[in-house]
């Protein structure tokens, strides 16, 4: 049987062999039997996920049509007809735990393919797909990167596409599995036509709400294909929770109308792992882990969101000094020094003390050519002139009651032409023209690296310091871009590559009204590679690629001589119809010589 005859077949059999979700808190131990006569219905799919060179984690859904339990039987084969069974036992789905079902499958064989499935009575879940990891020596390792999955933003395209292929070892999700918002929040403009309403209709904040949100997301068929397609190795970001959460709070937690923060967060990361194919550790809201594939590749997973990270800064509270001041030149200075004071302060957490160092030993340890970190915000500086983030962030409402003067604030398209006309001399620069030009550029989102300057500073001279070839993924923005990684005194580090967001929406929805998507993609580059803020670092120039209006995903492939980045796109997510197609690739080498981005 040829590749594609089998991914076919394969893919038929994802259809039309049920549906089933699933986790639990606990992993259901190997082994065992017994039925029941209780009718269940695998309801949302099948999964597998952290694999590891002997074991993965398989789950499903299993609903029973009456009581709190149903015992279901699993295998696990080395061929699709399962003629071949490798492993196999029981497990118990409860009503506490969502009736969802984990299972981590021990003693497997390296490097190899295996299928798996579920079974009740005459009841049979649909056939997954999963992997080992390899060991030893390693030719090649090929990974699809996820990250913003907002099911009423748009159909989930992105999923069918990495389902479809037969090449791809794991699907590597960066978070933002779930959105928390209600029915009339975020990116659901189209929802109602596309018949993609969230569910329920509020906001989400009890562990009902956040299951039954994850149900709905599972009962997509693109995302049930490519979990029954690919073993994924996820990580959470805000939304799982709510947006822009830090550890003791979040932008979109009111604890007067909402409750106690700890609570609703402790809600979520137990829905999180009910309904994803984690191997849950201790307690529960720890997920940094590793996964080693053999002498080529260590993928460090992190969490920048909910163990340890220090709240985020705001503009809004330090623009007060610049556009209060009478003497703009006083109040610019006064705004760089408070800002810089705090945006730099040494103490100041994204990842913890206790990860940081965790990080530290793994890369040590790790003989691999390629040392990865799989985590959600970007690592690499965006920073934008000053009056073109205050036009943007005024536009987008992120300024509260500050009103922006319009001597402090222009659209990028103009600031562009204003940079050339400086550049080319022209006197008839005006002196409010030529005041706009000497603002410095600032970071443009706080949330990220850009807001943790000492964090930072402290990885990229981990990796420095071990001569480990470092490449960061990245997610979060909806936009894809890729850096090359400086520490701040200038020296190259590695290499950034950033995916876009399987539906929600980029730069394009509050940036680039009348300006062509091509466009405004090569005017946040140049912009954003123009002097930094005084003190920020010798960063200048290390943002090489942006796309700000396709969503899509990431392929990462990895060898001994290089890896390469390939950014995957649609043309659409609000329409059923699509069309696919890749339309950048780039690439770097090993060695401390080489820590910089290429064209392929």
């Amino acid at each position: 049987m040829t590749d594609t005859t089998s991914r076919r077949r394969f893919l038929r059999g994802v259809a039309l062999g049920g549906a089933s979700a699933a986790s639990t808190l606990a992993l259901a131990a190997c082994g065992g039997d017994g039925s029941d006569s209780v009718d269940v219905s695998f309801t949302h799919g099948v999964a597998s996920g952290d694999p590891l060179a002997d074991r993965v984690v398989i789950w499903t859904r299993a609903v029973p049509a009456t009581g709190d339990e149903a015992e279901i039987k699993w295998e696990m084969a080395t061929d699709e007809a399962f003629k071949n069974i490798a492993k196999s036992g029981s497990a118990t789905a409860h009503a506490d735990q969502d009736y969802t079902v984990k299972i981590d499958v021990a003693g497997l064989a390296a490097g190899t393919r295996y299928w798996y499935r579920f079974t009740h009575e005459d009841k049979v879940s649909a056939i997954g797909r999963t992997r080992t990891l390899p060991t030893g020596s390693v030719k090649q390792v090929r990974l699809a990167v996820f990250s913003c999955s907002n099911y009423p933003a748009g159909y989930f395209h992105v999923y069918a596409e990495a389902a479809k292929r037969d090449d791809l070892d794991a699907a590597v999700h960066l978070g933002d599995y779930i959105y928390e918002y209600g029915r009339s929040g975020y990116a659901s403009e189209q929802a109602q036509a596309m018949n993609r309403q969230s569910e329920p209709a509020n906001e989400i904040v009890s562990l009902a709400d956040y299951r039954r949100r994850y149900a709905q997301y599972r009962s997509d068929p693109d995302l049930q294909a490519v979990h029954a397609a690919l073993p994924f190795i996820a990580v959470w970001d805000d939304h799982e929770i709510t947006n822009d959460t830090w550890q003791d709070g979040a932008e979109n937690h009111q604890p007067d109308t909402e409750g106690d923060f700890a609570l609703r967060k402790a809600a979520a990361v137990r829905a999180y792992h009910e309904w994803l194919p984690t191997r849950p550790q201790s307690p529960l809201n720890v997920i940094y882990r590793s996964f080693d594939f053999g002498n080529l590749l260590s993928l460090h997973m992190l969490d920048t969101r909910v163990l340890a990270r220090a709240k985020q800064l705001s503009y809004a509270d330090y623009f007060g000094a610049l556009l209060g001041n009478p003497d703009p030149a006083a109040g610019l200075a006064q705004f760089v020094a408070d800002f810089t004071a705090d945006v730099a302060a040494p103490g100041r957490q994204l990842m913890g003390q206790a990860q940081t160092a965790w990080l530290k030993e793994r890369m040590s340890a790790s003989g691999a050519t390629w040392q990865v970190l799989g985590q959600q915000v970007l690592m690499g500086p965006v920073h934008l002139p000053m009056p073109v983030l205050l036009g943007l962030l005024s536009s987008a409402g992120q300024l509260g009651d500050v009103a922006i003067p319009p001597q402090y604030a222009v659209d990028p398209a103009t600031y562009a032409q204003l940079v050339a006309r400086q550049q080319a001399n022209d006197p008839t620069l005006t002196a409010q023209e030529r005041a706009l030009l000497a603002l410095p550029c600032i970071p443009y989102n706080l949330d990220s690296w850009d807001g943790y300057w000492a964090a930072r500073d402290t990885v990229l001279g981990m990796a420095r310091q071990l001569d480990k070839n470092l490449v960061v993924l990245a997610g979060d923005t909806h936009n894809a871009w890729a850096s090359e990684l400086r520490d701040k005194d200038g020296t190259a580090v590695g290499v950034e590559f950033a995916t876009s967001s399987v539906t929600s929406p980029g730069f394009e929805e509050y940036l680039g009204d009348g300006v062509p998507p091509a466009q405004l993609a090569a005017l946040v580059t140049g912009l954003a590679n123009l002097s930094t803020l005084p003190a920020g670092g010798k960063w200048a120039g290390s943002l090489k690629y942006a796309d700000t209006s396709l969503r899509g995903y990431m392929v990462l492939t990895a060898t001994a001589e290089r890896i390469r980045a390939d950014w995957h796109y649609v043309d659409t997510v609000h329409e059923r119809g699509y069309r696919a197609s890749m339309n950048k690739s780039l690439a770097t080498l090993p060695g401390s010589g080489h820590r910089k981005l290429l064209e392929v």
